[in-house]
């Protein structure tokens, strides 16, 4: 989803629709059949006596939904679990602020959302005290390392984390030459012209060029205007106009633009396409396949390029209309359920994502490198997701772009 936010307030006024994200369900996974809820279809909650279970309700990438873990927390709880999915945190905070808080009970989001959420009132403090999980996250993904699970300007925590990853580039090294592996500007290569693929998504590929745009002009480590450090969602007028200019160079290379994340898999496996950025889950699928000898693909997952990246970690917020106390503890459960160790294992090897908690004891030792579990020090060099500082300067350029 695209963005416009009014610049006095701050608040997002209308949205873009976009094409799904990597937050797309992965059809190979095997997280199940799972229905979906919207803030349409999802009226109060209401406690019956037919219905007696407690009921906890969470909006989330739908991937998250793994159904075997769901039925053990409700087996163990005694209580019913319900999800809504979303393709972007744009969407999810409209859908918050449409009256979601009173539909669902947790909310997921990545990068600096959860520090939105907060400032909007839409979710409420998270109490870590009720959450002993937290002692298995690496420390890199805690305050003091990690600050955005923090309030700005406050003491209380407002998110749990998740999930980390970057917006990598998955390279197949058997077409792609050593010399260009490392390079954001592998994705603008002539020399690969009709084998590179990049997602539909424009926030992404702006941000990403204009990494690449900054790293070339200078800017990237010169003092910024606005007197913070780099950031690629806060790009001027020149560097924009050059990130145009790249990307419409970029079309005339690309064999396609990929929707969702099954499709990348598919392009990639065929070898039609031998480098795409991508959220590094699709890379792990193919690279397990190659460690367990059921494929011959080598794959190589530029999680860092020499010229910056982008990153997340993906959170768990309890909202702003989740008061009874009842309800906000099983929350807390829930969170805590999701954080136990065994539990991220299901999710580390069938879903393909890598945890922000310590299983490396528990997983098969060749998996530990394709989940970066032995480099987590990497978030700390990887942009955070966050929304355009200008949406309405960044739809123009994306529709400059796509009409040339």
């Amino acid at each position: 989803m695209g963005k416009i936010r009014d610049t006095k307030n701050g608040e997002i006024k209308k949205v873009f629709e976009q094409p799904l994200t990597r937050r797309t369900f992965l059809k190979k996974s095997a997280t199940g059949a799972a229905v979906v809820f919207t803030t349409a279809s999802m009226g109060p909650f209401v406690r019956t006596s037919k219905a007696a279970k407690l009921e906890l309700r969470w909006l989330g990438w739908e991937h998250y939904n793994v159904k075997k873990l769901t039925a053990k927390f409700e087996k163990q709880y005694n209580c019913k679990v319900s999800a809504g999915f979303f393709d972007g945190n744009s969407e999810a905070y409209n859908k918050l602020r449409g009256g979601g808080v009173k539909d669902f009970d947790l909310v997921m989001a990545d990068g600096f959302w959860p520090r939105l959420y907060a400032k909007q009132g839409l979710t409420q403090p998270v109490d870590y005290g009720k959450i002993s999980n937290m002692q298995h996250v690496f420390p890199v993904f805690m305050p003091p390392n990690f600050m955005l699970l923090k309030e700005e300007t406050g003491p209380n925590m407002i998110a749990a984390p998740n999930c980390w990853g970057g917006y990598g580039i998955t390279i197949n090294m058997d077409k792609v030459a050593e010399e260009d592996s490392d390079s954001i500007y592998l994705l603008y290569n002539p020399k690969y012209k009709k084998h590179l693929c990049v997602s539909a998504r424009f926030e992404e590929n702006i941000a990403l060029t204009g990494i690449l745009v900054c790293y070339r002009m200078g800017t990237k480590d010169k003092p910024r205007p606005d007197g913070k450090p780099f950031n690629p969602y806060v790009l001027y007028d020149n560097e924009l106009e050059e990130c145009k200019k790249l990307l419409i160079e970029q079309k005339k290379y690309l064999l396609t633009r990929w929707n969702d994340e099954a499709t990348l898999e598919r392009l990639l496996r065929a070898q039609a396409v031998w480098a795409a950025p991508e959220w590094s889950g699709v890379y792990r699928l193919i690279h397990f396949d190659y460690l367990d000898g059921k494929s011959k693909l080598r794959m190589k997952h530029l999680l860092h390029p020499k010229e910056g990246g982008l990153g997340w970690v993906d959170t768990w917020c309890l909202t702003s209309g989740v008061k009874d106390s009842e309800k906000a503890e099983l929350a807390h459960k829930w969170i805590n359920f999701r954080l136990k160790p065994e539990n991220m294992v299901i999710v580390a090897e069938e879903i393909g994502w890598a945890p922000t908690v310590d299983v490396r004891k528990m997983i098969p030792k060749r998996y530990v490198d394709t989940l970066f579990l032995n480099n987590t020090d990497a978030i700390k060099g990887l942009y955070q997701f966050d929304a355009p500082s200008s949406p309405e300067k960044w739809e123009r350029i994306w529709s400059e772009v796509e009409a040339a």
